[in-house]
C-alpha cells in the first residue's frame, strides 16, 4: 500500500514536470513565432522583402542583403518597434557600392592683364607649385591667385597636354578666360583689333595638338571708319563694290539686297564699324544703288553724307535726269547728291595730260608725267619719299602751269593710294584717277576708295582695279611652326655652331649660321621654341648643367640681337641628363654635346605619347619635328658644342633666358672650376 502511494505521488510529480516542460516549450515557440511574425509584418509593410527574420529564443535575427546602408538601418529600427531593441541581432549585409566615377578635372584661368585667377579641380598628382611657378613666369603676369582643389584620382591621359597648351595660349592673351578639361579647351578673349583677332585665331588653331578640341570666342572692337565710305560700280564687267562700310548687319543685308537687284552676284566684303554719319545710312545707300541700276552703268560713291553719282557715257540722258530727280527726293535731308552726266565733247582728250606713279614689286617708285609748279613738285616728291623711302623714289615729272588748280591734290591722293599696294600704278588725269595693282590686303580696295573719295571731293571720278594675292598677305603667308622648324633643320643639316673652348662664346665662323637661322626665324612670326643645352657625362653634373644653360642662353641672345622675335623662346640647360648616344666613346660624347631646337607644341606631344599611344598618333599628325645640330667640343672638355635638332623637349621648361654669353669652366676641369668659382648671368 505504502509503495503504491509513493509511486503514485512520484508519478504525479513527474507527469506535472513533464507537462510543464511541454507547456513551456510550446509557449516559447509561440512567443518566438509571434515576435518573428510581428517583425516580418512590419518589414513587409515597408516593402523590405529582402530581409529574413529568424527567432532564436528571445533573440530576433535579421539576415539578408540590404540595398543600402540607409535601408539596413531602417530595418533595424522597424524591428525595434515590435520587440525590445536589445533582442534584435543584425546579421544583414549591404550591397557592394559601385565604383565612384572619377571627378571631371578642369581649370578656369581668368586673366586680366597682370592678375591671374585659377579656379577648378586638378589631380592630386599634379605638381601644384611647379604649375603656379610656370604661370607666374608668363610675360606681364604679376599675381597668381590659387583657388584650385585636388582629388586623388588617376590623371587623364591628355591632361598634361591640355594644360601645356592652355599655358602657351595664355601668354598671348592678356585679357581672357581659358576653360580647360582633359582634351578640351575653350578660349574667350578680347583682341585690340579685327586684324589682331584674325592673327590670334590663326595662331591658336595652328598650335592646338591633335587630341585637343579647341573652341574660340575672340571678340574685337569695331573699327572707327572715317570717312564712312561706300562705292558701287556697274560696267561692262558686271556690278561690284570697291568699298562697303556698314554700321549694322541689318544695314549690310539691305545694301546687298539692293545690289543684287541691279545684277550684283556673290558676297561683298563690307566692313562693320563705327562712325556712320546718319542713322539713315542703309536707306540712302540702297536707294542710290537701285537708282544706278535703273540708269544702267556708272558709279555711285558715298563719303559720309556726300554722294557722287556718275553715269556712263552710253547712258540715256532722259532716264538719268528722271532717276536723279527721284533719288534727290527720296534721300534723307542730311545727304547731298552730286550727279554727273559725262559730256562726250568735253571728255575728248586734248593730249596726254597725266601724272603716273609706278610701284615695282621690289619697292621702287617712279613718278612721271606733269606737275603744276615747283611747290607741287616738292610736295609730291617729299610725300612719296616719306611713304616709300628716300632711296626708292625716282622723280621725273615736268612742269606745266596750265594744269588746273586741284591737280596737285589729285597727285598727292594718287601717291597715297599707291602706298596701299604691294605693286601697281596710279594714273592721274583730268577726268579721273585710275588705280591698278596687286596687294596682300583684302581690304585694300575699300581703303583706296576711302582715300580717294575723301581727298578728291565730290563729283570726282576714279576707278580701282586691285587684285588680292594671298602670297603677299603677311598673315596668310606666315609659315606654320612645323614649316618654320623644317627650314631651320635644312640650314643645320650640314653645318655646325661651335663655341670657344670651355665657355659659352660662339666662335666667329659660326655667326654666319646664326645669321641664316635669324633670317628664317624672322619670317616665322611669334613661334614658340625651346632652345635646350646638353653636354656629355664627363665632369661634375652641376658644372655640366650650368654650362649647358649658358650656351642655350647664348644662342637665344644671338638670335635676339639679330632682331628675331624671341618673346616666346625659352632657353633651358639639361646638362648630361638626356644623352642621345653612348658616353663611353668619343663619337657618343661628341653627339651628346649639343643644343636642341624644339617646338613647344612638340614637348606636349611627347607627354601625350608617354600617356597613351592613341594620343601620340594624333599628336604626331600636327607635324611636330625638331632640329638638332652637333656642336664641336665638349661641355666637359671645352672643345665646343654642336647644335643639333631633337624631337625631345621639356613641356614644362623654365622661362629663364640669358641676355649675354658667359665664360664657364669646362667639364674636364670641373673640380678646378668649382674652386675658382663660376660666373653666370641669367
Amino acid at each position: 500500500m505504502r509503495l503504491s502511494t509513493v509511486t503514485i505521488l512520484g508519478g504525479t510529480f513527474t507527469a506535472a514536470a513533464l507537462l510543464s516542460v511541454i507547456v513551456a516549450f510550446f509557449s516559447a515557440l509561440a512567443v518566438e513565432r509571434s515576435s518573428a511574425d510581428g517583425v516580418r509584418y512590419e518589414l513587409d509593410r515597408e516593402a523590405m522583402n529582402w530581409a529574413d527574420v529568424t527567432a532564436n529564443g528571445l533573440r530576433i535575427e535579421l539576415t539578408g542583403t540590404a540595398p543600402s546602408e540607409a535601408l539596413r538601418f531602417r530595418a533595424m529600427t522597424l524591428a525595434g518597434t515590435v520587440v525590445d531593441a536589445s533582442r534584435v541581432i543584425d546579421e544583414m549585409e549591404v550591397t557592394a557600392s559601385k565604383g565612384i566615377a572619377p571627378p571631371r578635372f578642369s581649370i578656369e584661368m581668368l586673366r586680366n592683364d597682370g592678375r591671374l585667377n585659377l579656379i577648378g579641380l586638378i589631380p592630386a598628382s599634379t605638381d601644384r607649385d611647379e604649375l603656379i611657378a610656370r604661370l607666374s613666369k608668363l610675360p606681364g603676369v604679376n599675381e597668381v591667385s590659387d583657388l584650385l582643389e585636388t582629388a586623388d584620382y588617376a590623371t587623364p591621359e591628355t591632361w598634361p597636354l591640355t594644360v601645356d597648351y592652355a599655358i602657351a595660349a595664355l601668354r598671348d592673351l592678356p585679357r581672357s578666360k581659358i576653360s580647360l578639361a582633359a582634351g578640351d579647351v575653350t578660349i574667350t578673349a578680347m583682341a585690340n583689333s579685327a586684324e589682331k583677332k584674325r592673327q590670334l585665331e590663326t595662331q591658336l588653331t595652328r598650335r592646338a595638338p591633335g587630341p585637343i578640341e579647341l573652341t574660340l570666342d575672340i571678340s574685337a572692337p569695331r573699327p572707327v571708319i572715317t570717312p564712312f565710305t561706300l562705292r558701287y560700280l556697274i560696267d561692262g564687267d558686271g556690278a561690284r563694290f570697291d568699298a562697303c562700310s556698314v554700321d549694322t548687319e541689318a544695314a549690310q543685308k539691305r545694301i546687298l539686297t539692293a545690289a543684287r537687284g541691279t545684277g550684283f552676284a556673290g558676297d561683298a566684303r563690307c566692313t562693320l564699324g563705327l562712325g556712320v554719319p546718319s542713322p539713315e545710312w542703309a536707306e540712302a545707300t540702297s536707294s542710290a544703288i537701285l537708282a544706278l541700276g535703273r540708269i544702267g552703268q556708272g558709279s555711285v560713291t558715298f563719303s559720309d553724307t556726300d554722294i557722287t553719282l556718275i553715269a556712263a557715257e552710253a547712258s540715256d540722258r532722259a532716264t538719268f535726269d528722271r532717276v536723279v530727280g527721284e533719288l534727290e527726293n527720296a534721300l534723307p535731308d542730311v545727304f547731298a547728291l552730286h550727279a554727273v552726266f559725262p559730256d562726250a565733247q568735253a571728255a575728248t582728250p586734248q593730249g596726254p595730260v597725266e601724272f603716273t606713279a609706278i610701284l615695282s614689286p621690289e619697292g621702287q617708285v617712279q613718278l612721271r608725267g606733269r606737275i603744276r609748279d615747283d611747290l607741287s613738285r616738292d610736295a609730291a616728291e617729299s610725300y612719296a619719299k616719306s611713304r616709300f623711302g628716300s632711296e626708292k623714289v625716282y622723280f621725273a615729272a615736268r612742269m606745266d602751269d596750265t594744269l588746273p588748280q586741284p591737280w596737285s591734290l589729285r597727285v598727292l591722293a594718287g601717291i597715297e593710294a599707291l602706298s596701299a599696294l604691294n605693286n601697281g600704278a596710279v594714273v592721274v588725269r583730268e577726268a579721273n584717277v585710275d588705280v591698278r595693282g596687286v596687294t596682300g590686303n583684302q581690304d585694300a580696295s575699300a581703303d583706296i576708295a576711302r582715300i580717294l573719295s575723301e581727298r578728291l571731293g565730290e563729283g570726282e571720278n576714279f576707278s580701282i582695279d586691285v587684285a588680292y594675292d594671298e602670297k603677299l598677305d603677311p598673315e596668310a603667308a606666315l609659315p606654320t611652326p612645323q614649316e618654320c622648324l623644317a627650314d631651320v633643320q635644312a640650314i643645320q643639316s650640314n653645318r655646325k655652331i661651335n663655341f670657344e673652348p670651355g665657355s659659352a662664346t660662339v666662335t666667329g665662323d659660326s655667326r654666319v649660321i646664326l645669321d641664316d637661322l635669324a633670317r628664317v626665324l624672322t619670317f616665322c612670326g611669334s613661334v614658340a621654341l625651346e632652345i635646350g643645352g646638353h653636354t656629355d657625362s664627363q665632369g661634375r653634373e652641376s658644372m655640366n648643367l650650368d654650362l649647358s644653360q649658358q650656351r642655350a642662353d647664348t644662342v637665344l641672345t644671338e638670335l635676339r640681337q639679330r632682331r628675331v622675335q624671341t618673346g616666346r623662346f625659352v632657353a633651358t640647360g639639361f646638362g648630361e641628363t638626356q644623352p642621345i648616344a653612348d658616353n663611353d666613346t668619343e663619337e657618343g660624347r661628341e653627339a651628346n654635346r649639343r643644343i636642341e631646337f624644339t617646338l613647344v607644341a612638340s614637348a606636349t606631344d611627347e607627354v601625350a605619347d608617354d600617356a597613351a599611344d592613341e594620343a601620340s598618333e594624333e599628336a604626331d599628325d600636327t607635324g611636330t619635328e625638331a632640329t638638332e645640330t652637333a656642336d664641336e667640343g665638349s661641355g666637359d672638355e671645352g672643345s665646343g658644342d654642336d647644335v643639333e635638332d631633337s624631337g625631345d623637349a621639356d613641356p614644362e621648361a623654365s622661362d629663364s633666358s640669358g641676355d649675354s654669353a658667359l665664360e664657364s669652366t669646362d667639364g674636364s676641369d670641373a673640380e678646378q672650376g668649382s674652386a675658382a668659382g663660376q660666373e653666370k648671368t641669367e
